[in-house]
């Protein structure tokens, strides 16, 4: 296993020590667990074998199974351990668990996969918005835009108003269901672009998709902000396919149990 003591505190916000340690035991574990490194069914370490392996206390190591457990990537029964969660469990939209995945090289299926949730829930809440808006609503989208484009999407300004815009949308929609997808699609939004600047500068300015999106929002055509969310998704998926191979070579994480 890797040394987790060596990168304690660096994954999580300044605060409190302990926080910092089982935020940074959990963001590992939770890399490895989604890079393939644990199969589903595979036992982790106890609690007092891992703090006397990490150089943790038993509080921190168990905080962290905490986290993932909450995640749905491990699941502990009494007598038994903790053993890593069949996917099907994951909480796959949950932003962190995003974050882990990308940091990684995530494969063109898992890739096809999230852009083919985007483009069941945002066509429609796109056309719920332009029926449903409220001034207010309009107003945050246009604030977004104008942040975005100010900014561009290259930088974290940028990419913040681009997670506004969206969840302005959704918001938008009206449908509460919807909206409790807004930090899920965010992050979707945020990494796609992140793992596309890994690998190159942005190759075509996507503010014009959104420009589309939002005037058929203002204007409240639904069939046109469908449409248009349909090929912002679209056009989305195709700038970050060629980036990805069908069997991604992932950065290698190591996690010994010597």
């Amino acid at each position: 296993m890797e040394d987790l003591t060596a990168s304690k505190g660096a994954h999580s916000a300044p605060g409190d020590k302990r926080l910092r340690i089982h935020g940074s035991v959990a963001h590992d574990l939770g890399v490895a667990i989604v890079s393939g490194r644990y199969s589903p069914g595979e036992l982790l370490l106890g609690e007092i074998e891992a703090s006397e392996r990490l150089k943790i206390s038993r509080t921190a190591y168990r905080e962290a199974l905490r986290i993932l457990s909450a995640k749905g990537l491990v699941e502990s029964r009494p007598k038994t351990g903790t053993k890593v969660s069949p996917r099907a469990k994951w909480h796959m939209l949950d932003p962190d668990v995003l974050q882990w995945i990308f940091e990684l090289e995530p494969s063109a299926r898992l890739l096809e996969s999230l852009f083919e949730l985007r483009r069941v829930v945002e066509p429609e809440a796109a056309a719920l918005a332009a029926m449903r808006r409220t001034d207010e609503q309009v107003f945050r989208m246009e604030r977004a835009l104008k942040a975005m484009k100010e900014h561009t999407l290259a930088t974290d300004a940028g990419r913040q108003a681009d997670q506004d815009f969206h969840a302005a949308l959704l918001d938008a929609s009206g449908n509460p269901f919807l909206i409790t997808l807004t930090s899920g699609v965010g992050a979707a939004v945020a990494w796609t672009t992140v793992f596309k600047l890994r690998h190159a500068p942005l190759r075509r300015d996507a503010i014009p998709d959104h420009r589309r999106v939002f005037d058929a929002v203002a204007a409240g055509d639904d069939g046109a902000a469908r449409a248009a969310m349909t090929d912002l998704v679209n056009l989305a998926l195709q700038d970050i396919t060629p980036l990805a191979e069908p069997d991604a070579q992932r950065r290698k994480v190591t996690f010994s149990r010597d």
